[in-house]
């Protein structure tokens, strides 16, 4: 009866071989292959021995089951740290930083088998630090605080000669930079004394160059009416002239002097002053 039908198994036999078979295609398919991620380099471990390669992004091919792929990021990255140095005049300040650094693709196998962890916490921390301290341990406390871009700038090109060409420390930045309360207050002190000192400067220097101002104004002075004095001496006409520049278009009075037609000299004035003159 068709209850008690069951399938002949050397029918069967064949559709098996080739599930299977198709089955354990896709796994080593799927073992074989690994795909890296953009901004990555794979590094490849075969049963504990690492590729002196590393495998580019994109896909890849391996040996199945035996071969580790490792992602190494080669792009930038960003870490904060926090230093705690001594300045020349023993004084411990805190600088907060963030550090960019990066991998470079020809330095990723050497730093997976020759540091643990991560690169920043092996290669980039401990390298920074000390370039800090070395170059804080130079400077007074007040100098740190003053000269931040100065600091960064020796101990960015310190670290990088510290760390060399294995990683790249492409930049540091100080966030932040911490003293003791009593120390800030005694640099915020003495820099509002120098402001005021520099503008009691500022005010003197201003006044006597307003004073040379007014000496130099009056010496001018001075000497245009010795000038102009030596000049109507030498040309009386001239007070004419300027008579006759100023004129407002009136009909003028000519004045003889007191010594007639042959001696003096003749002043022309306007008719609105004839009212002015004494009569006899």
């Amino acid at each position: 009866m068709a209850d008690n039908y069951q399938p002949d198994l050397k029918v069967l036999k064949p559709y098996l071989a080739i599930g299977f078979a198709i089955f354990v295609i896709v796994v080593l398919a799927f073992g074989a292959t690994f795909i890296v991620q953009p901004g990555h380099r794979g590094v490849l471990v075969t049963m504990g021995k690492v590729s002196p390669f590393f495998a580019p992004e994109g896909l890849g091919f391996k040996s199945p089951f035996i071969t580790t792929v490792i992602p190494m990021s080669v792009r930038q990255q960003t870490q904060a740290m926090r230093a705690e140095c001594f300045s020349s005049d023993m004084q411990q300040v805190n600088i907060d930083l963030r550090v960019l650094y990066r991998i470079p693709e020809a330095s990723v196998v050497k730093i997976y088998k020759d540091f643990s962890g991560d690169p920043f916490d092996s290669l980039v921390s401990p390298r920074v630090n000390e370039a800090i301290k070395e170059v804080t341990a130079e400077q007074s406390a007040e100098s740190i605080v003053k000269k931040r871009e100065e600091i960064k700038t020796k101990a960015l090109l310190l670290a990088k000669k510290k760390v060399g060409d294995l990683l790249f420390v492409e930049d540091i930045v100080v966030q932040n930079i911490s003293l003791s309360k009593e120390l800030e207050s005694a640099i915020e002190a003495k820099m509002v004394q120098e402001q005021e000192a520099a503008k009691a400067k500022f005010v003197q220097q201003k006044a006597e160059i307003e004073a040379n101002t007014v000496v130099i104004r009056a010496k001018g002075e001075a000497q245009s009416i010795v000038i102009r004095g030596q000049a109507l001496k030498q040309s009386p006409a001239l007070i004419q002239l300027q008579i006759v520049e100023k004129w407002d278009g009136k009909a003028p009075l000519v004045v003889g002097g007191a010594g007639g037609a042959s001696g003096g000299t003749n002043i022309i004035l306007p008719l609105g002053q004839m009212k002015d003159l004494p009569r006899e």
